[in-house]
């Protein structure tokens, strides 16, 4: 069986954490000779950091599936998107002062500084009225170790440089949505979302559910003993293709309408409630 399973919101929980009883029903699978791999919207750095703090070692899809790295640190392979048909929309966002950019490459990721300060003064200044919107600043900047340029448009300019993933983030859904906009008519790039406070632009062929498949393939499973786990948007393509779908309490909607099991939220160790009753029905 593989277990493929989402990161922030499924796996973690809000500290950015692995719990004891996630690890335990990890190594758990792991030692009845189940495969679990991390398929998530994360850089490998980022992805990998949580991960080894727990003791946990396993494949990881990382970017949604852009880069797919064996747990040998081997890469099975990478979809980087054309920079250059993105560039006019980046040039957009760059213009918008309450729109937060990262770029995603192979070696950082890229911010520019003052996305980040802008982003920071305006959830301090709505912290009396919406204290909500400073803790989803707050966790977004815990996600991603990043690299700061005093402007973003640094990065796309400069050569040899592969984009894997760029993230627009906004305290205000309405320009999410107009950001989106700038993107639509560009061809061979996804749109999804990791959270409602975000849009991730992919190329078309580097998504979960693709990795997914790329991953059985190596190992020789197929697809219908695939389980996967997941909480967000950027979770459906792994659920459409997967044999056994699990959503998360704390998952959106649409995740749970198409899921076979819904478990308990990522604060309540929902990896490990579904993991062990999985396995025990497996070993009966």
């Amino acid at each position: 069986m593989l277990i493929a399973l989402d990161m922030d919101g499924t796996l973690l929980n809000s500290n950015g954490r692995v719990s004891k009883r996630n690890k335990a029903a990890i190594a758990k699978a792991q030692k009845h000779g189940h495969i679990v791999a991390i398929v998530t919207g994360r850089a490998y750095k980022d992805a990998r950091a949580p991960l080894q703090e727990a003791g946990i070692v396993c494949p990881i899809m990382s970017l949604n599936g852009a880069v797919m790295t064996l747990e040998n640190g081997t890469v099975l392979g990478d979809v980087p998107l054309d920079k250059e048909k993105l560039i006019p929309a980046l040039e957009w966002v760059r213009a918008q002062p309450d729109l937060y950019c990262e770029i995603y490459t192979g070696d950082a990721v890229y911010v520019g500084l003052h996305n980040r300060a802008h982003l920071e003064a305006l959830a301090e200044k709505t912290s009396d009225i919406a204290p909500e919107l400073k803790r989803i600043v707050e966790k977004q900047f815990q996600q991603a170790r990043v690299t700061y340029v005093d402007d973003i448009r640094l990065v796309w300019e400069k050569r040899g440089i592969a984009f894997y993933k760029v993230l627009v983030f906004s305290l205000h859904q309405e320009r999410l949505r107009e950001a989106e906009e700038q993107f639509a008519d560009i061809s061979g790039i996804t749109v999804t979302s990791s959270h409602p406070n975000n849009i991730e632009i992919n190329h078309e062929r580097a998504t979960k559910g693709q990795a997914l498949m790329k991953l059985a393939a190596h190992y020789g499973i197929d697809m219908k003993d695939t389980v996967v786990f997941g909480d967000s948007h950027n979770d459906l393509s792994m659920f459409a293709v997967a044999g056994y779908r699990v959503a998360m309490e704390n998952a959106a909607p649409e995740l749970k309408e198409v899921s076979d099991m819904v478990t308990a939220s990522h604060e309540e160790d929902g990896v490990a409630v579904a993991l062990e009753e999985l396995i025990a029905k497996r070993n009966q």
